[in-house]
């Protein structure tokens, strides 16, 4: 069963004309998948708008192409926005089949507080984002949760493999990759940076002194030298 609808022509305009669509309110689109023939599409971008508000990342889409009879079960594959306006410019759809896997990367969100975090002032790094898994399309979840009030000490951190996934659900990322982790106070690294720095600007000042009274004693060995002639 699809998640959202979507209603679509065919687009018989190609090439840099479609700048004119653009104008006129829709946005240029492209169906592809295994053994589907490619079709060029267009839709309203009031309509794109409203479905990429209320669709998540992997829904599936029922597409209903004008002048065929039954939609067609489709992925959201590239969504192509203007770099400066956030315009929509372009969209791709692939068409699926409900009876067989598909690829996606599914969003990894963050819930609850680290005591890590609240008590001790460690800094909470997010390094995974998405998750690459493969399902059936019915089967791929909008989004994987991560309870993070499990993190009590500095360096406590989540991986892969201590994910709650769903069955069905093959993970496809390495299982020892760190989602999330615990760093000591950004404070008490700087510190200790600071605290490097001088040591190492003593040694410097160390230096230097010598230099200066090898200097010294090079010049009065000099003068010497002068009043002995």
């Amino acid at each position: 069963m699809a998640d959202v609808q979507l209603q679509v022509d065919p687009r018989l305009v190609t090439g840099k004309k479609v700048k004119a669509l653009r104008k006129q309110g829709i946005v240029p689109a492209h169906l592809y998948g295994r053994d589907t023939e490619s079709l060029a599409l267009q839709a309203q971008t009031a309509d794109l708008a409203s479905l990429l508000k209320t669709a998540s990342r992997n829904a599936i889409i029922d597409l209903q192409i004008k002048g065929e009879k039954d939609a067609r079960a489709v992925v959201m594959r590239g969504v192509q926005r203007n770099a400066i306006t956030d315009e929509l410019v372009h969209i791709d759809f692939f068409q699926i089949s409900l009876t067989e896997k598909l690829t996606a990367d599914v969003s990894i969100v963050l819930t609850g507080e680290s005591p890590a975090v609240t008590i001790y002032g460690g800094v909470l790094l997010h390094s995974l984002d998405t998750l690459s898994i493969e399902a059936l399309p019915a089967e791929i979840p909008q989004q994987i949760v991560v309870d993070i009030s499990v993190l009590e000490e500095l360096e406590d951190a989540r991986f892969v493999r201590d994910l709650d996934i769903p069955a069905g659900v093959e993970v496809l990322a390495d299982p020892d990759q760190v989602v999330v982790k615990v760093s000591p106070p950004k404070l008490v690294l700087e510190e200790e940076e600071v605290e490097e720095g001088l040591e190492g600007e003593e040694g410097l000042e160390g230096e230097e002194g010598e230099g200066e009274e090898g200097e010294e004693g090079a010049a009065e060995e000099s003068a010497d030298s002068e009043q002995s002639n």
